[in-house]
């Protein structure tokens, strides 16, 4: 299970909720799901929000940092940052 945590902005794509949880799974039992597979399932249950979050290309908007585990996924993988059991993402838009 994972948990996006989202700002205000991106509320109204989700009736309000402050959190999207959904499951991620990893592309063989050996190894961990990914933020690219989280948000894989975040189209198939919610389209509408994550379309704000990736391009037309499947990459991270440029106005958007997620963050997990203290890290900013930039810096850790992108889409291949690999997800603990549990995860939290927190989605920030880019401050101007």
């Amino acid at each position: 299970m994972v948990v996006f945590v989202l700002p205000s902005v991106l509320r109204r794509w989700v009736s309000g909720h402050t959190e999207v949880k959904v499951f991620a799974v990893s592309a063989d039992r050996d190894s961990p799901p990914t933020l690219g597979s989280a948000l894989d399932t975040l189209r198939r249950t919610h389209p509408l929000l994550e379309e704000r979050l990736r391009d037309e290309y499947g990459r991270i908007r440029r106005h958007i940092s997620m963050i997990v585990c203290g890290e900013n996924t930039r810096g850790v993988g992108g889409l291949d940052c690999a997800l603990p059991p549990g995860a939290e993402v927190y989605v920030l838009p880019a401050l101007a």
